[in-house]
């Protein structure tokens, strides 16, 4: 469970004492007796949200708030007030006060206030968290929580260590290729070196060779006047990513192999040697063994390429990633368009749970996106994925158990991984029911260990 921290300024030592013993089990405290020991704390702890005093001594509650909207626009302050002065509150408000509570504080009211002012930075905390886990010194990587992509992590935190070693990416259509080839080159000693991404399908045969190695003044017929560098010289000392490398033609694939094999090239024109340090990553979404035995791809060039493979997992295979990546995706969205959007409903997220995703990571961040910039409500529902329901045949199996598969097994098929879990937390729930709650007799019911019952619960749940 996520824990906020509130930080508490007011000069009255029995209302910090108070607010602390009221909130320290649900929240972390931080107790300030001005403005300005809080704003030079602020500096280095920032807080989720601010309870201040309007009345405190030298710099006031006001003046305080308003430094504060200038350093960090999205943090929440609650002011707080002896008396309802309805200038003092309208100018709080104006200056950016999330809301205001008198003293003495009504506990109910002060709660209700906290939860509201909570639920706006709710999903920012959950992304933020998610990013500061998985996005390690601000470099590229994945977001998710399943065990494939941590393993997916790791083995590119171990190769990427070796500059000289070709590497190989594959994967579905979007699942990210280009992304774990930067978080290889990230993680690479050519980290500060460039990163210079090329789609090999982006060019027809006759220009491969001159974007690929680059030429010189007057090489072909409308080249540039002062001739111009190709790919392979901007990566000089960094990483070239050779997207879709199955489609490069079977010259440009000579020209490649030359080079790779021996670190020189003659631009287009030039009969001068280059020589470069580049580091080559390339991905593919074909199966290449195939393409050798049908002679469109040299076998050569793919034992240069594929010295180490790495296989990404499409988000079927993944499916514990499916809401982090989408409330990812939602809070990077809702800055775009300038919405507050707080989360998505379990309605919603169930939709998305069931969905295959064909198109993988692109396609959901493409769903999240179009509902965003459609929605109408500050939380994402069923409506606005623009997805279908569940599959009738799952539906019912829910509804009556699982009794005849001939009943729901039809030629469209049916996800039996969904199905079970979709059974297993019924059983879990009315195992609830009967127990009044009790998860350790629940599971007893259910003849499973007490810790393997919480963590089915849970995850069936988030």
């Amino acid at each position: 469970m996520i824990r906020y921290s509130i930080s508490v300024v007011d000069d009255e030592e029995s209302i910090r004492d108070g607010l602390a013993m009221i909130l320290s089990e649900e929240y972390d405290i931080s107790c300030f007796a001005d403005a300005e020991s809080f704003l030079s704390d602020m500096e280095t702890n920032s807080p989720d949200l601010v309870l201040m005093d309007i009345g405190l001594p030298a710099m006031n509650g006001i003046e305080a708030l308003a430094i504060i909207k200038k350093k960090t626009h999205d943090l929440p302050v609650i002011m707080i007030t002896a008396y309802e002065d309805i200038n003092m509150v309208i100018l709080s408000m104006k200056t950016g006060a999330f809301d205001f509570i008198l003293k003495p504080m009504n506990p109910d009211m002060l709660e209700l206030t906290i939860k509201k002012a909570i639920s706006t930075i709710a999903l920012r905390k959950e992304v933020k968290i998610l990013q500061e886990k998985y996005l390690e010194d601000n470099h590229p990587c994945f977001i998710g929580e399943s065990k494939k992509i941590e393993d997916v992590m790791d083995f590119i935190n171990m190769v990427a260590k070796s500059p000289d070693t070709p590497i190989m990416i594959m994967g579905e259509t979007g699942t990210g290729k280009e992304l774990i080839a930067k978080a290889i080159h990230a993680r690479s000693p050519v980290f500060q070196g460039p990163f210079i991404a090329v789609n090999c399908s982006a060019f027809p045969d006759e220009l491969i060779e001159s974007e690929l190695f680059g030429y010189e003044e007057g090489a072909f017929s409308g080249a540039k006047k002062q001739g111009k560098k190709g790919f392979i010289e901007e990566a000089d000392n960094g990483t070239l990513f050779l997207d879709e490398v199955a489609d490069l033609s079977l010259p440009g694939q000579a020209k490649l192999l030359r080079f790779i094999e021996s670190g020189e090239f003659y631009k287009v024109g030039s009969t001068k040697k280059y020589k470069v340090n580049v580091r080559i990553v390339s991905a593919t979404n074909k199966n290449l063994e195939e393409l050798i035995d049908k002679d469109r791809f040299r076998k050569d060039l793919f034992f240069r390429l594929c010295v180490v493979k790495a296989k990404i997992p499409s988000l079927n295979e993944r499916r514990d990633d499916i809401l982090p990546l989408a409330k990812h995706f939602l809070y990077e969205f809702s800055n775009k368009f300038e919405k507050n959007l707080k989360n998505i409903s379990k309605g919603a997220q169930d939709l998305l749970l069931y969905h295959e995703f064909s198109g993988n990571v692109r396609e959901l961040k493409n769903i999240i996106e179009r509902a965003c910039l459609i929605t109408q409500n500050d939380v994402l529902t069923r409506e606005d994925l623009g997805l279908k329901q569940k599959p009738d045949n799952i539906k019912k199996v829910e509804s009556d158990g699982f009794k005849d598969p001939s009943s729901h097994l039809t030629e469209q098929g049916i996800h039996l991984g969904k199905l079970l879990e979709s059974i297993e937390k019924k059983y879990m729930e009315y195992a609830l029911k009967l127990t009044s709650g009790n998860e350790s007799k629940a599971a007893r019911l259910l003849k499973m260990n007490h810790h393997t019952f919480r963590y089915k619960w849970k995850k069936a749940n988030t």
